[in-house]
This record gives C-alpha cells, sequence and structure tokens, in this order.
C-alpha cells in the first residue's frame, strides 16, 4: 500500500531510532526505500541499512553517488511501488499509527492528493525557539483552504509528515533541484496544478532537531531562497484573483521587506505603494513609491493587499486591522510573510 521514501547521508547515529519506529507500525503493508546519497562516513551508515534489511524484507537499500537531496528523492520516488508515497528523514521519528491513519485518510478522500499531519518538537525549546514557533504556526495550518492561503507565508507542510498519491509525480513532476527548498517549490507547484492537501489534527510524527539539518546549513533554505522561489507562483496566483492585477499594495516599508517583495517586479506584478505604521516611514517615498499609513490605505474595493512583515505577532496583527476594515482573506489581501 505504502512507499517511505528516506534519503539518508551520513546517518547511522539517528537511524536506528527512525528505523526502529517504522517496524512498530500499525499498518504492516508498506515498504522501506532507502537512498544513501553518497554517505562518507566510512560505511557506517550503510552498515546500518543493509543490517535492517536483513532483519526485514520490506527494506530496499539504494546506493547512489552523492548527488543532492532531490536527485536522492526522485531516486527513491522512482522505486517506489506503493500506491501512497510517504516521507520520512532519517532524524524523525514516526508515532505508530501514523502510516495507518495517513493511508485510511486517503483512501477515505479521493479528492485530497497530500496529507500532512501535526508535529511534535523534539528538539530544545530554548536553544530552537524560532523552529518551536515555526511548528507551532504550522499544527495551527489544518484545512485544505487554510493551506492554500497560509502557503505564501512559508510551508505549512513539515516535509517528513507527509503522505501523497503515487501518481502525482508522474502528472505534475517530481523534486526539483535548485537554489530553492525543493519540498517548498514541490507544494507550491502541485497547489497551482489544483492538487487539494489536508493535515490529519493528530501529532504523528516527532520532527527532531539536530544541527546538522540541512534547512539549518544549506544556503538553500534561507529565507531569501522562500521568497525567490515563491515570487512567480504568487504573481500567477495574483493574476487569478486580484482584481486590480498588476497592482498590489505592500504592508511593510522596510529595507529587507521591500527587497523580498520586490522578487514580485520581475513577474509582471506592480506595487503601488507601501504600507506601514512606523511615523519615521509614514510620509516617505521609498524605491519610487510612498509609504502611506495602514489606515490609509484605500478601501478594499480599489486595493489588494499582501503583507510582506513575518516579525512576532506582526501578520496577526495585521490581518486583524484589514479585517476590521472590510478586507478579506484570499479575496482582498494575501499574506506572503
Amino acid at each position: 500500500m505504502i512507499s517511505v521514501v528516506l534519503p539518508v547521508r551520513n546517518t547511522a547515529d539517528t537511524l536506528p531510532r527512525a528505523l526502529a519506529s517504522l517496524a512498530a507500525q500499525t499498518l504492516a503493508d508498506f515498504e522501506l526505500v532507502a537512498v544513501d546519497d553518497g554517505s562518507d562516513d566510512g560505511g557506517a551508515t550503510l552498515r546500518v541499512l543493509r543490517a535492517a534489511a536483513g532483519r526485514d524484507a520490506r527494506l530496499r537499500v539504494l546506493d547512489r553517488p552523492h548527488d543532492g537531496i532531490a536527485a536522492a528523492l526522485n531516486t527513491g520516488l522512482a522505486a517506489a511501488r506503493g500506491r501512497y508515497i510517504a516521507r520520512m528523514d532519517a532524524d524523525d521519528v514516526c508515532h505508530p499509527r501514523r502510516l495507518e491513519l495517513q493511508a485510511g485518510y486517503l483512501d477515505a478522500h479521493p479528492e485530497i492528493g497530500l496529507v500532512s499531519c501535526l508535529a511534535a518538537f523534539g528538539g530544545d525549546p530554548d536553544a530552537a525557539a524560532g523552529y518551536l514557533a515555526h511548528i507551532e504556526w504550522a499544527n495551527s495550518v489544518r484545512t485544505p483552504q487554510a493551506i492554500r492561503q497560509a502557503i505564501f507565508r512559508e510551508s505549512p507542510l513539515p516535509h517528513p509528515t507527509v503522505m501523497f498519491r503515487a501518481e502525482l509525480p508522474n502528472r505534475f513532476g517530481g523534486y526539483r533541484d535548485g537554489a530553492f527548498p525543493e519540498d517548498y517549490e514541490l507544494w507550491l507547484r502541485w497547489l497551482e496544478a489544483g492538487v487539494d492537501m489536508a493535515k490529519i489534527p493528530q501529532a504523528l510524527m516527532t520532527w527532531n532537531d539536530p544541527p546538522g539539518r540541512l534547512s539549518r546549513t544549506d544556503p538553500r533554505y534561507d529565507p531569501e531562497a522562500f521568497h525567490r522561489i515563491k515570487a512567480g507562483y504568487l504573481a500567477r496566483l495574483l493574476a487569478r484573483i486580484n482584481p486590480h492585477h498588476p497592482e498590489i499594495h505592500v504592508v511593510g516599508a522596510g529595507r529587507i521587506t521591500r527587497r523580498r517583495a520586490e522578487h514580485l517586479l520581475a513577474h509582471g506584478v506592480v506595487i503601488k505603494a507601501w504600507l506601514d505604521i512606523d511615523p519615521r516611514k509614514v510620509g516617505m517615498v521609498l524605491g519610487g513609491r510612498p509609504v502611506l499609513h495602514m489606515r490609509d490605505a484605500p478601501a478594499p474595493e480599489r486595493c489588494f493587499v499582501v503583507p510582506y512583515v513575518a516579525s512576532r505577532g506582526a501578520p496577526e496583527y495585521i490581518a486583524e486591522t484589514l479585517e476590521r476594515r472590510g478586507f478579506k482573506l484570499g479575496r482582498s489581501y494575501l499574506p506572503a510573510a
């Protein structure tokens, strides 16, 4: 029923616990496709995998030269034989009913192409407060509509929590390699193609936070990479839902915010003005555009607003402010940070 795709590289220390969590699944009808992406740890990772494969015939080990996470994932997808694909990382832990509940959800909801779940945080909440805040936010985004409306803030779908129908990569393409997070680009592309995504409101995965996690160490996962890759997808969505296209008003007049929003310009979007509440910025002209106070923004019948401010509590404050003025999420404003 399920192919679990597990790319690994130099993960001998964490693999045993991840493999044990799969062996303990209540649904036994799965295969594990483990793809070693050129580990250079003296064979330690491959020894762990091959020893586990000797104990459990459901584990297949694919050994390939190092070519990056996207290539390893696509190798796993090409080898998978299940009708559903579950993602797993070598430093994370599945809860016992994960595969059962996610496969059951896809069986019961043929209109859903991908299902995620809540994630428990497996790191130090003090040392990794940012990761904890991200997981708490991601866990709050649960319905297909909420996922579509939140996807341009950041990814509400932690990669190792997802299970999707095996035909989706064949229909809409698999993982792409580039200067961007491969999972986030995939979600954007599939959502644009009309794939509906949902989330089981239970914690079925512990998402650990080791120091070497790629999202900590690889520049493809820094905030600028997210903003660059989402700009084209966001521009195409705005062309469909913004009655004032190509013009938008952007919330946030700070230097970093302006730089991130201006990625849209290459895709035909016109930024009419910046909106802010900082009295030091209001009234200025920045990048050739006026800075208006939030309260002086045109009415929702006359403009579409894209908030680009991500500081703690700001997205919620901006949404409340816009809603009080009659703006509607997805119709007259859409957060992009």
